[in-house]
């Protein structure tokens, strides 16, 4: 299966902020979307990440007030992206080794979706059970 067969199926629908928000602002957005992780774009360039993970380790542990603190001091500046065209075993490989759960999608330069952990898997547990399906066809003879 291929990252673009992943965004049919769940949507590309990718929230964004600019890093001159303030962290505050950015987990209001978070917590009315119900996402873990929001792209930091400025100039409808991708330039960061930004997650809960960053807030609980870089305001929450260091002492930082959410309300003065902004996005682009915070955000995870290396952002490792994947296309519509890559594997969805990639992502998994990607978001293990680099320990990031969370894969912007660019296509041609451009932002086009968000893959999660939990995206895929959903999609393991979603391809798990058609093969199981399969098999007790098989055997069953229907």
């Amino acid at each position: 299966m291929f990252v673009r067969d992943l965004l049919q199926h769940k949507g590309s629908g990718v929230w964004t902020i600019g890093p001159e928000a303030t962290v505050y602002c950015a987990l209001e957005m978070m917590a009315e979307k119900d996402v873990g992780a929001l792209v930091v774009v400025e100039n409808e360039r991708v330039i960061g990440m930004f997650t809960e993970r960053d807030y609980a380790r870089k305001v929450i542990l260091k002492g930082k007030a959410s309300r003065n603190t902004t996005v682009g001091d915070l955000m995870t500046r290396e952002v490792v992206f994947v296309g519509p065209a890559d594997k969805v075993e990639q992502c998994m490989a990607l978001m293990t080794n680099r320990h990031q759960r969370h894969l912007p999608v660019m296509e041609q330069g451009k932002l086009v979706g968000l893959v999660s952990i939990g995206d895929v898997v959903k999609n393991i547990i979603r391809h798990q059970e058609f093969t199981i399906q399969e098999l007790e066809r098989y055997i069953t003879g229907a």
